[in-house]
């Protein structure tokens, strides 16, 4: 017990090293939220666009590029 009591105080600088860890994993979740959530923003816009888009016929264009 005494092993995990001298861990967590971190050799004198748990008051440092946890509000720094703490925060650290905050903001790294609120970046991953807001990662996934401009993600689907993203591939719905994306979606739209595609529905939107005039569809060509192959061969037609000219540029050979019918991606």
């Amino acid at each position: 017990m005494e092993r995990i009591v001298t861990f967590l105080e971190m050799g004198g600088h748990a008051a440092y090293v946890w509000p720094a860890l703490i925060l650290t994993a905050l903001v790294l979740t609120l970046l991953a939220v807001h990662s996934l959530r401009q993600l689907g923003a993203r591939e719905a816009e994306l979606a739209t666009l595609e529905r939107e888009r005039p569809r060509r016929r192959r061969g037609q264009g000219g540029s050979g590029d019918d991606a």
